[in-house]
């Protein structure tokens, strides 16, 4: 790694750590010519699946996107950002463990539905209101009643995992 303070070529590792949520290695390295202290973030590159519209066009995963997408959804709600960022991670993980070259929007749709689902219920009936193209109030009313019969995002996290370590899910 070249030294970003004078451009020698040689540095070594000092340390080294794992960083968001595992997915990343932090590490700090220091300059053998000028002895500058730095730190850099590796990451694996992996290649995220192209998504295929309704339309059947094909574009590049865009995790602006679907920032945007679920930051809209959740606009002047008590959301922390430390949680939306997770969401984001997690729909990210999905797309790269489906596996897939190529995956319709619907089933990315359908990843951030659950994701605000959890997060957010007044979030999560904005989103699908748009998604789901509702019509009328009794759409709405329909999936409110929905969300009504199952748990709220609330008894969710009280709940103990069924699986050690799978807190996160």
């Amino acid at each position: 790694m070249r030294c970003p303070f004078c451009g020698d070529p040689d540095t070594k590792v000092i340390d080294s750590r794992l960083a968001g949520e595992g997915s990343q290695v932090r590490r700090r390295r220091e300059c053998t010519a000028c002895g500058e202290r730095f730190t850099t973030y590796e990451t694996a590159e992996l290649v995220m699946p192209r998504i295929v519209k309704s339309d059947g066009t094909r574009e590049p995963f865009n995790e602006d996107k679907l920032l945007t997408g679920v930051l809209r959804a959740l606009e002047k709600r008590p959301v922390e950002t430390e949680a939306v960022e997770a969401a984001i991670s997690r729909i990210q993980r999905r797309l790269q463990a489906c596996g897939e070259r190529e995956i319709p929007s619907r089933q990315l749709g359908e990843w951030v539905m659950d994701e605000l689902r959890d997060l957010d219920q007044v979030a999560y009936v904005r989103f699908a209101s748009v998604y789901r193209s509702f019509e009328d109030v009794s759409e709405f009313r329909d999936e409110v009643e929905r969300l009504e019969q199952g748990p709220t995002p609330e008894q969710k996290r009280q709940q103990m995992p069924l699986i050690p370590g799978d807190e996160t899910e």
